[in-house]
């Protein structure tokens, strides 16, 4: 979600450029010496006149770099001085004018020029009130802290666009296309968003089961869709093809987040990965064996496999609700818990949660695999190559009796990795294409296609995979698995939480996981492989523990390949119950937790 200001525009406050009663109000932050808002300046003081004062107002607050090398102070000093004697446009533009190297000796020799009043002028300008105002200023974009100048803010909200005329200005018009585009940007930005259209999507599925139309609600379901080429088909219910085929794709990105955080994230070092791999262990093998032990003897004990899972989605959103309450470290912690639980299940599906074996179609995927690794080893990085091979992969996978969603995985390892490039040496080819090609009309198309894989090269391969696909997967794939599979009747339902196969899921969930995450991280602690960190205490841990046993999608992913029929049936009820128990437990616990040392999260 866009940065908002704390302090908002503030016509009796604030220095404007023009009148203060204009219907948009653009807030913007001024460093003089600053090369890029020297660039900008012309397009942001024509917004005004471009727009009309009934319709744009501009103010101009001032910020100055943790390091003032170049005089960024004095400059703004000079400026509030300026508009203390009502001159401050011509300030403003003389400041501008002027080479960016700014003293006390050279802001007077331009307010000379302008004619001000010289002692009123070093008044004000030394006067603590003007450093003060700076510090307003400052304090105005409250967490605001790493964003690149210019700043600009139009009604409040960081301008996040081109640094380019037009742009702006359709910033400013606010068209419907825009507000829809900013909207949507920060309903998918907002962490919880996912896990509420998950809700949704599970709402709407067991209503419509409980209102009279589970029957055709079930016929969909089933409804075979075929692929056909000549006299070869291959069809699957409507429910397979999202069960293991969407979710393939969902796969592939969580493949995409494991291997990063392996390569570079908190899982690339022994001192980083430690806590979250033996905490999500504990959180796997405590809920599987409490399920194996209850249904010990049952045609049902090849269920062990759901209650191990951890909802990342569900698990993230309900951290972020609860906003500071949440200290950043274990944030952090969950977040690399549930990578590696997610790590452990996709094994635990691959290994245990096919169908069937065949040979001839698994060595055909074998080779498959073998091609896509060899064009990683020969660094091949163009992403391509890789999604048709994995279309084929996950055909051979699926014939060959293992779980599809693995090719996803397998698809996501194979995709090479590599370090992000140098910015500065990225910025520095950028400024030289642009620099080079001097088209009056724009940049030429070479020009263009140079620029972006410059750009491109700022992250990994499969970094720009996954940012084209995560909402996809997260508001239409995830939500379509989730409507598919929880069309669940309740009203009427024989459901029995004293059925082995419910009740092993549920306190599997409920028991199982927060005892074996925060047991097994009380030993590391206790016998010094691991460490915990300062901001976070038991009972938040207890709470983690609980909100990792939110099992949701995965966990009825896992019981769908896992079961059938009234059995199939129960579990999933039982995973919806247990989840809606851990996610309440966990965050009432971590809402009332006491801060560590007066600390909390960002």
């Amino acid at each position: 979600m866009a940065p908002t200001l704390a302090k908002p525009f503030d016509a009796e406050r604030d220095i404007l450029l023009g009148e203060g009663t204009g219907r948009v109000k653009t807030v913007w932050f001024v460093d003089y010496a600053c090369p890029h808002t020297r660039r900008i300046r012309d397009i942001v003081q024509r917004s005004p006149g471009r727009f009309g004062a009934q319709n744009a107002s501009t103010a101009v607050r001032f910020i100055e770099p943790e390091n003032d090398t170049d005089g960024s102070e004095h400059a703004a000093r000079a400026a509030i001085a300026a508009h203390r004697q009502g001159r401050f446009i011509e300030m403003h533009q003389a400041l501008f004018e002027s080479p960016p190297k700014f003293t006390p000796a050279k802001v007077e020799r331009l307010a000379e020029k302008l004619g001000l009043d010289m002692a009123r002028f070093r008044a004000d300008f030394a006067a603590d009130e003007t450093r003060a105002r700076i510090d307003e200023d400052r304090e105005s974009l409250g967490a605001v802290d790493d964003i690149m100048m210019p700043l600009i803010f139009i009604d409040g909200r960081f301008y996040e666009g081109a640094w380019d005329e037009d742009s702006l200005i359709e910033a400013v018009e606010k068209p419907l296309g825009l507000r829809l585009a900013l909207a949507s940007e920060d309903f998918f930005h907002w962490a919880a968003s996912a896990g509420l259209v998950l809700i949704l999507a599970t709402l709407a599925a067991l209503t419509i089961a409980n209102i009279g139309w589970h029957d055709w609600y079930e016929e969909f379901r089933e409804t075979e869709f075929a692929l056909s080429f000549g006299g070869a088909s291959f069809g699957l219910s409507l429910e397979a093809w999202i069960n293991d085929g969407l979710m393939a794709l969902f796969f592939l990105l969580v493949g995409i987040e494991i291997k990063r955080e392996i390569v570079f994230g908190e899982l690339s070092t022994r001192d980083r990965a430690i806590l979250p791999i033996l905490g999500a262990l504990g959180g796997m093998v405590v809920p599987a064996l409490i399920y194996a032990g209850i249904n010990w003897g049952e045609d049902t004990a090849h269920g062990w496999g759901v209650p191990m899972a951890t909802d990342i989605a569900f698990t993230i959103g309900i951290m972020a609700l609860l906003g500071d309450k949440v200290p950043t470290s274990l944030k952090v912690f969950v977040s690399a818990l549930a990578i590696a639980d997610d790590l452990g299940a996709i094994l635990v599906i691959a290994v245990f949660y096919g169908h069937g074996f065949h040979m001839a179609e698994f060595l055909v995927a074998g080779l498959v695999l073998a091609l896509m690794i060899g064009l990683a080893v020969g660094r091949v990085y163009n992403r391509a190559p890789y999604l048709i091979l994995g279309v084929a992969l996950w055909y051979f996978v699926h014939e060959s009796g293992l779980h599809a969603t693995l090719a996803g995985v397998l698809t996501a390892a194979a995709i090479p990795s590599r370090r992000p490039a140098d910015p500065e040496g990225i910025a520095a080819q950028a400024a030289a294409i642009v620099e080079a090609d001097t088209a009056e009309d724009g940049l030429g198309d070479a020009a263009v296609h140079r620029l972006q894989n410059a750009v491109e090269r700022l992250r990994e391969p499969g970094f720009h995979l996954q940012n084209a696909l995560e909402n996809w997967s997260n508001f239409l794939i995830l939500p379509l698995f989730a409507f598919f599979n929880t069309g669940l009747l309740i009203i009427g339902s024989s459901f029995s939480p004293m059925a082995p196969e419910a009740l092993g899921v549920m306190l599997g969930l409920l028991i199982g996981k927060p005892l074996g995450i925060v047991g097994i991280v009380f030993i590391a602690t206790k016998l010094g492989l691991a460490r915990l960190s300062s901001e976070i205490g038991w009972q938040q841990m207890i709470g983690a523990g609980f909100l990792a046993g939110v099992g949701f999608t995965m966990s009825i992913f896992i019981s769908s390949a896992a079961f059938e029929g009234a059995q199939l049936e129960s579990v999933k009820l039982a995973v919806l119950l247990a989840s809606s128990v851990a996610a309440i437990t966990g965050s009432v616990l971590i809402a009332r937790a006491p801060a560590i040392g007066g600390r909390r999260g960002d």
